[in-house]
């Protein structure tokens, strides 16, 4: 294995272990000795990557952006939904884009970043929400800004509601559910029949694996 190889396990290797530190304990309980115990690494491999446990949060929080996959869809309405549920799926199995999200939802010592993940997902739906507008999608006289607000606001707290009962298993539905509160005060009614509001097809027949490749599994060290 050569050593640029070595390099990346290695910063992937902390990255996970911080991940699921941060998950279950949150920023400000973690500590970079726990993190290091999981990992079988040295103090000094961490520090070559990582100088602080504030620089391993920031990479951290590079995942939710990186889970920020557009679905290309032709009714961008939809692709919206789909946007909810593919996150919706990470969630479920990715351990850092849930420490992500967790270091974005808690009130904790580690400084906010210029640009939140709020912000990303923000700009991402509005984004999708102004094509929706231009092929007549969305109903006359919609605030797209605040259409925004309310989907990204209401898309946290139906996670947080299903990590908080159900570890997440239930997301999927919940997803749907919100689906179906918000579209009629969003869609031309037109619309509405044509939307789909479950997951999609090539998401809604697959198991729930213990674990799926973190999504900084192929970031460059």
């Amino acid at each position: 294995m050569g050593k640029q190889e070595r390099g990346t396990r290695s910063r992937l290797s902390i990255l996970e272990a911080a991940a699921r530190v941060f998950d279950a304990r949150g920023f400000d309980a973690a500590s970079t000795n726990e993190i290091l115990a999981s990992t079988g690494l040295t103090r000094g491999a961490l520090y070559h990557h990582f100088p602080s446990k504030e620089a391993i949060a920031v990479a951290l929080l590079a995942a939710h952006d990186e889970a920020l996959v557009i679905p290309d869809r032709q009714v961008k309405l939809q692709s919206v939904i789909d946007l909810t549920f593919e996150f919706g799926f990470r969630l479920q199995r990715d351990p850092v884009l849930r420490a992500s999200v967790r270091l974005a939802v808690e009130q904790t010592s580690f400084p906010r970043p210029v640009t939140t993940p709020y912000e990303q997902s923000g700009a991402a739906i509005l984004e999708l929400l102004k094509q929706a507008q231009q092929q007549g999608e969305i109903l006359p006289g919609v605030d797209l800004a605040e259409a925004t607000s309310v989907i990204v606001g209401a898309f946290t707290g139906m996670q947080v509601m299903s990590q908080m009962y159900t570890d997440r298993r239930d997301l999927p539905e919940r997803i749907s559910t919100l689906w179906r509160f918000l579209l009629p005060g969003l869609a031309n009614p037109g619309m509405i029949s044509h939307l789909r509001i479950t997951a999609p097809p090539e998401r809604s027949d697959e198991p729930a694996p213990e674990e799926e490749p973190s999504a900084v599994a192929t970031a460059r060290p």
